[in-house]
């Protein structure tokens, strides 16, 4: 489940437990909605975490190749203007 699926959870929780007025005999609708909250910002502490471990981070002393400019080849973009 993505992060867009755990905010879904968590908003449909929070209209089943806030926004709605319904009687079901057998189910307490509330507490329905509280489940559907904390599974979500249960997948959403999870994702965040697993998408941290992923982060590619570059070095910063990494060299950095610069090409320059060849003074005798000039195709109109190597200096600054059209062609």
């Amino acid at each position: 489940m993505g992060l867009g699926g755990c905010i879904i959870l968590i908003a449909a929780g929070a209209i089943l437990t806030f926004a709605t007025d319904w009687e079901m005999q057998g189910v307490n609708l509330d507490l329905v909605g509280v489940i559907f909250m904390i599974v979500g910002l249960i997948g959403v502490a999870t994702f965040s975490s697993i998408a941290k471990r992923r982060r590619v981070v570059v070095p910063p002393n990494t060299p950095v190749i610069d090409e320059g400019r060849h003074p005798g080849r000039r195709d109109g973009y190597s200096d600054g203007y059209g062609a």
